[in-house]
């Protein structure tokens, strides 16, 4: 006859209970101290944020974006960093697709989110849902919103109180809208309408369309310059489209022959460069201060889908992802020449430097 004392049920019960406490503890997220300057580069296929120490060059941490609140997180793209009163944030839109080769082709009906992360620990802060897919999502300069796309026929831009992360604002735009920038000054807000070929231009405080600016074929994003200029990538129009942010009229128009994947401006160096996926490279333009024109300067090797880039804060070196690559390449400022390939996540897109 077996028999069960009232010890041994005991005993069961804690057993089972730290078994289960330990199970629980194990799938929680460890929260990481990233108190050193890094750039975080997102993976979209890998649905992962790779870390990586600026001091060595090296993937010092994997951040696993793969399950969030609603579920499984689905094609991560575009990344932007915010520091405020000491506290470092990182925005992710999830489009919910791939569009590494290319921003065409989303199905109707498909929702997007916003993750914030805590960009020292790592950890998700919140995971919210949006009504259609988005393209990116960014911090208002403040720190006082958070701003969306909807990659609709009927575009919108959703504005959210960052604190409470309720919808305040709903500002209707182009045809499929893509990237949602602010100027340097965070004086506008500039949202490129991939299906119109314009550019919406938003007051960030009244959150009233202002104008729209016709730019090329299927424009992107336009990004950010520091010298009072917005530059738009033309992704079938092969070109960029240079807004100058006072008047928001195109000042120039740069021909370049291949699509772009995006474009970055370096003010201290005085060049603008921009990734060409197909052909592994990136091209740079030098500003002429005679002719008040931008000149074509070179090309150098970056890693097939070469797409972002970002700079360090004294210019000196850049980091670019490469989304066919599985890498990021370290590219020295002066020489324009790759040093290495630093392997990350499957389909790295976009990157933020903390500094």
């Amino acid at each position: 006859m077996l028999r069960i004392t009232y010890g041994a049920i005991l005993l069961l019960a804690i057993t089972s209970f730290s078994a289960c406490r330990k199970h629980v503890m194990d799938d929680m997220p460890m929260e990481k101290n990233i108190d050193y300057p890094a750039a975080y580069v997102v993976n979209g296929e890998d649905a992962t944020v790779s870390v990586i120490r600026l001091s060595d060059q090296k993937v010092s941490e994997t951040l696993d974006l793969m399950t969030g609140s609603m579920g499984m997180v689905m094609w991560p793209h575009h990344i932007y960093h915010l520091q405020s009163l000491g506290e470092h944030r990182l925005t992710v839109a999830v489009p919910g697709m791939d569009l590494s080769a290319g921003h065409a082709g989303g199905m109707e009906g498909m929702t997007g989110r916003v993750l914030v992360l805590d960009a020292v620990k790592g950890t998700v802060l919140k995971d919210l849902e949006v009504p259609l897919m988005n393209h990116n999502a960014v911090y208002s300069p403040d720190g006082k919103e958070i701003w969306t796309s909807q990659m609709d026929t009927e575009g919108k831009v959703l504005v959210y109180d960052a604190a409470s992360y309720t919808l305040k604002n709903t500002i209707a735009v182009g045809m499929e809208p893509a990237e949602v920038t602010f100027s340097a000054d965070g004086s506008k807000v500039y949202v490129a309408n991939g299906a119109d070929d314009n550019i919406s231009v938003i007051n960030p405080s009244s959150k009233a369309v202002i104008t729209t600016i016709p730019v090329g074929d299927n424009p992107v994003a336009a990004w950010i310059g520091y010298d009072g200029k917005m530059y738009v990538d033309n992704e079938d129009g092969q070109s960029i489209s240079v807004i100058d942010v006072a008047t928001d009229k195109v000042v120039q128009t740069i021909e370049l022959g291949f699509m772009p994947g995006s474009a970055a401006h370096l003010a201290k160096k005085e060049e603008l460069w921009v990734t060409n996926p197909d052909n592994a490279k990136v091209h740079y333009w030098k500003w002429d201060s005679t002719m008040k024109d931008w000149m074509h300067g070179g090309v150098f090797d970056a890693g097939a889908g070469a797409h972002a880039v970002g700079f360090t804060t004294d210019g000196n070196t850049a980091y670019v992802t490469n989304q066919m690559a599985q890498s990021v390449s370290l590219i020295n400022v002066s020489t324009h020449t790759k040093i290495k390939d630093i392997p990350v996540g499957k389909k790295p897109n976009g990157i933020v430097l903390k500094q």
